[in-house]
């Protein structure tokens, strides 16, 4: 069952580790340790294996994924001598990428949109795919001001007629994805397919999308320890995190007008897991010695019994992108059992993977992976 992976900023880290990665497994080099996939109640669902999955792409860089995995060896992310193997995957894969599309290319937006559906139904034409699964891993957008054309899929397609930038460009590959038959997964905070007009779209042509942010490290743990304090009656006073990181996304989240997406995305799960506003922010540090290694460092203040005070802390040091790949090739395998399903419209079932998952106030982990496992039981179930 040949499966389609288009992922959108194909050459970043995060891309560059999930082709290697599922190379790997599928070669039999590496264990899929990470991916919730192959654990016990999902192997039912008869998913695409990791060798069939195809991988293609849009990026705006010409650094080749051969180059790039190199560089993510010598930075520690990638096990040293994993890139020699795999390196004809990796070329394979390199030669599907095509350009991205963004503000300054020259193009109005429906004439880049339509380049980017040729690319797509291309893509499963020439690999002959069962089906293809959009996958945003590029950077962070700042957030969107509302925009008319956003509420209503005919207002949406007549400003794109008359020639406007409707859509941010995260958007504008929802949008690509949806009219070329495609699934789409948000793992960046940014808007994607999160626009009324674009949920209309996707339910019109019966096709699935899932998102947003991706859970892998500082907010993975907030999602445990937060129901935690509720289950216990316990009343955190204030919960305040520092974090650091370097690479691509320490660049991007230099700006605080980006900064805002995500920090937004990681503060959501406090609120909506203890039902009260806690004091405390979110501080994101660029500094770019770290690559792509990652700390987070979180004070928490709580009352207890009689109305002493305690405090917890912990820290959180990880590889980036070692975190996120292996969710990025779960969530294509489950988008594509999802598609094949018939199922359309958001999938809120995948909030388990998610800091802001669509549709769903549900934050904490046991309980997300409750209904992920209930909704792969329903789905194998199904004729």
């Amino acid at each position: 069952m040949r499966t389609g992976v288009w992922l959108v900023g194909a050459r970043g880290s995060v891309a560059t580790t999930a082709i290697t990665g599922a190379a790997a497994i599928s070669a039999g080099l590496t264990a899929p340790t990470g991916c919730v996939t192959e654990l016990e109640p999902f192997r039912r669902l008869g998913l695409a294996a990791f060798g069939e999955l195809v991988f293609g792409g849009h990026d705006v860089v010409e650094t080749g994924l051969v180059k790039r995995a190199e560089q993510l060896a010598q930075a520690g992310v990638l096990p040293a001598g994993l890139v020699e193997p795999v390196r004809a995957d990796l070329l394979a894969a390199d030669e599907r990428i095509r350009p991205g599309a963004g503000p300054g290319d020259g193009r109005t937006q429906a004439d880049a949109i339509r380049a980017l559906v040729a690319d797509l139904t291309d893509f499963r034409r020439r690999h002959d795919l069962a089906q293809v699964v959009v996958v945003n891993v590029s950077s962070t957008e700042p957030p969107v001001t509302p925009d008319p054309a956003h509420a209503a899929l005919s207002e949406l397609d007549a400003a794109l007629a008359a020639g406007r930038t409707v859509l941010p460009t995260s958007s504008a590959y929802a949008y690509a994805a949806f009219r070329a038959g495609c699934a789409f997964v948000d793992f960046t905070p940014s808007t994607g397919a999160r626009l009324p007009a674009l949920d209309e779209l996707a339910r019109a042509e019966g096709l699935p999308y899932a998102g947003s942010d991706g859970k892998t490290g500082e907010t993975l743990v907030k999602s445990v320890l937060a129901p935690m304090f509720t289950s216990r009656a316990l009343r955190v006073r204030a919960w305040s995190g520092t974090n650091l990181l370097g690479g691509g996304d320490g660049a991007t989240l230099a700006d605080p007008v980006t900064a805002a997406s995500k920090i937004d995305s990681k503060q959501r799960v406090l609120g909506e897991s203890l039902g009260y506003p806690v004091d405390g922010d979110v501080h994101i540090h660029n500094v770019q010695e770290l690559g792509d290694w990652k700390t987070a460092w979180d004070h928490i203040a709580f009352d207890g019994f009689l109305g002493v005070r305690m405090t917890m802390q912990f820290t959180w040091q990880g590889c980036d992108s070692a975190l996120a790949a292996p969710l990025v090739l779960d969530l294509a395998r489950f988008a594509a059992a999802a598609l094949r399903a018939g199922r359309s419209g958001s999938l809120p079932e995948l909030g388990f993977f998610f800091k802001d998952p669509v549709d769903s106030t549900e934050h904490g982990l046991s309980e997300q992976f409750t209904t992920l496992r209930r909704w792969a039981q329903d789905l194998a179930a199904r004729p």
